[in-house]
C-alpha cells in the first residue's frame, strides 16, 4: 500500500460543519472513517480512503455507498476505535493525523479519547480539531501560525518542567506546570501571528480557538 503522510481520521462524535470537513479532507493525504465516522463522512458528502474498526457502528447503507472505500475490520475489543485506527497508521508509517469528530456527546468517551492519545504524542504529529478550537500534544516545543487575539491554554497531563511561552499576552518563563494545578495556565491570549510553546519534560495539551 502507498504511504501517505498525513492521514484526516474521522469519528462520529461532535457535530462538525460539513464546509468544516471539506476543509480538512483538502489538507490530507488519505482520509480514514473510524467505525461509525463513515456514517459522518457519507452525510458531508465525502468518500474515506477507508474505514477501521470493530464494524459495529456502521450502518449497512453506508457500506453500500462507498463501495470503493477499504474496509479494515479490527475485531479485538481491548482497545478503541480510535486506537485501533492510531496503530494501523503507524503500522504504515503515517507521521501526521488529524482527528475530526472524536471529542463530544458521551462524556465518557470523550475523556477515553483524549486520554488514549497520550501513547502516541511522542509517534505521531496529532491535532484534534472541533467546530473553532484545536487541541495539541505538546512534549517538546511548538510553534503556531495565528491570529491576534484567540484563547490559548495550557492542560498539563503531566508535571511539565521549565515550561516557556512567546507570543502571548500572558508569557511563561521556565515555570513547571502541575495538573493539580491546571487553572494556572488557562486562558492566555495570542498577541501576533504567530506563538510558541515550550518544556523540557512533561507533557501538556495546548487549546487554542481558530
Amino acid at each position: 500500500m502507498k504511504k501517505y503522510l498525513h492521514a484526516l481520521l474521522l469519528g462520529n462524535a461532535e457535530n462538525v460543519s460539513h464546509d468544516h470537513l471539506r476543509k480538512l479532507v483538502q489538507k490530507a493525504d488519505f482520509i480514514l472513517a473510524v467505525d461509525g465516522g463513515a456514517n459522518r463522512a457519507l452525510k458531508a458528502g465525502i468518500t474515506p480512503n477507508a474505514i477501521i474498526g470493530d464494524l459495529d457502528s456502521l450502518s449497512v447503507t453506508t457500506r453500500k455507498k462507498f463501495p470503493s472505500s477499504a474496509l479494515i475490520e479490527v475485531s479485538r475489543q481491548d482497545n478503541t476505535d480510535l486506537e485501533k485506527a492510531l496503530n494501523w497508521l503507524l503500522q504504515h508509517q503515517y507521521t501526521d493525523c488529524t482527528l475530526c469528530g472524536f471529542i463530544g456527546g458521551r462524556v465518557d468517551f470523550t475523556l477515553g479519547n483524549i486520554l488514549s492519545l497520550y501513547p502516541y504524542a511522542h509517534k505521531l504529529n496529532i491535532t484534534v480539531c472541533g467546530a473553532g478550537w484545536k487541541l495539541i500534544p505538546v512534549t517538546k516545543s511548538l510553534s503556531l501560525p495565528c491570529c491576534p487575539g484567540k484563547r490559548v491554554s495550557l492542560l498539563p497531563y503531566k508535571t511539565c518542567r521549565n515550561v516557556s511561552s512567546t507570543g502571548l499576552k500572558y508569557p511563561l518563563k521556565k515555570v513547571s506546570l502541575s495538573w493539580k494545578q491546571a487553572g494556572r495556565s488557562l486562558s492566555n491570549q495570542t498577541t501576533g501571528k504567530r506563538f510558541s510553546v515550550s518544556l523540557s519534560s512533561g507533557f501538556l495539551w495546548l487549546y487554542i480557538e481558530d
